[in-house]
């Protein structure tokens, strides 16, 4: 089997499918048109997030048998028409759960604890103790969205924090012993830390908007390591600016450009996430740790070999 690779991942990709006689080509340049001409000559594509896969792609894809996508979220691949061509579809969300646990874990610590914020006052020689109070995670009720690879890895490290953890899915009968399962309107009536861990579809995107923020019983804490566009941001800052949400940990922005590797926009609202305490702000890093990066790739290739081997 042919297969293209369109960006760059861990090498092991490249040698366990050598030696395991896969033919492959590594084109990290090319754009969205040249590689739609040459498409018709590969067996399966690996991608990350440069190039979308939409319909016009894939219908020139007439030999493709697989995409693997090394990461989790397969919104740049038109899956519909994948699904109609028969392309099989591989992702590897496996791969960076406990990166995307701990990142959100981190980010809490240090917004509640004002960590970022009291270290850089005394690196300026400012010691401020009252007014750096912390706010504890025990205790507090978690509400997650979502609860499959991320969620279920996020709870298990919440639970370790005395925080009792409930979440909403579209699958049921999910609980286990680190969550609960409940209903969006009883989430809504209970949490006091809201955590997203899903991804972005029609049904998804904005799916945090002004009645959402509104119909939350409880100030809370917000935190976002999905997809940017899962959120309505003018009514997160609406929601900073009124104390409804009493801070926000943000490692995703909804004026990122698809690729994820910078923002396409700059406005007033996103200006004040970057100027505000109550905020954390991280580049879609979370699921990028050193360790991450393998797993990503070894899941990949596991997947690859066990389809096509």
């Amino acid at each position: 089997m042919k297969i293209l690779l369109l960006d760059k991942n861990h090498p092991l990709i490249t040698e366990q499918l050598l030696a395991k006689n896969f033919i492959l080509e590594e084109d990290f340049t090319s754009s969205y048109d040249e590689v739609c001409g040459k498409i018709q000559n590969y067996d399966g594509v690996i991608i990350r997030s440069r190039i979308p896969l939409d319909k016009n792609f894939l219908e020139k894809a007439s030999n493709l048998k697989f995409i693997a996508r090394v990461g989790a979220g397969m919104e740049n691949i038109d899956i519909p028409v994948a699904e109609k061509l028969g392309i099989q579809l591989i992702n590897s969300p496996e791969g960076n759960r406990d990166s995307v646990a701990e990142h959100v874990v981190g980010m809490l610590l240090i917004l509640m604890n004002r960590l970022f914020i009291a270290s850089n006052e005394v690196k300026k020689g400012i010691w401020l103790r009252e007014e750096n109070r912390g706010d504890e995670l025990l205790g507090k009720t978690v509400g997650l969205i979502g609860y499959g690879n991320m969620g279920k890895a996020t709870a298990k490290r919440l639970s370790g924090f005395g925080c009792t953890v409930i979440f909403h899915d579209i699958l049921s009968d999910l609980s286990d012993e680190f969550a609960t399962q409940v209903s969006l309107e009883e989430l809504k009536e209970k949490a006091e830390v809201l955590s997203l861990h899903i991804p972005m579809t029609d049904e998804t995107h904005y799916l945090i908007d002004s009645m959402f923020i509104n119909e939350m019983k409880n100030d809370f804490y917000f935190v976002n390591t999905a997809r940017g566009k899962n959120v309505e941001t003018k009514y997160l800052v609406e929601a900073l600016r009124s104390g409804k949400v009493k801070g926000a940990c943000l490692d995703v922005l909804e004026y990122e450009k698809a690729s994820f590797e910078n923002l396409e926009s700059e406005n007033e609202d996103l200006q004040y996430l970057l100027d505000s305490e109550k905020v954390i702000v991280t580049p879609h890093i979370a699921g990028w740790t050193h360790q991450s990066k393998e797993k990503l790739a070894q899941v990949i290739v596991d997947k690859i070999i066990a389809s096509f081997c």
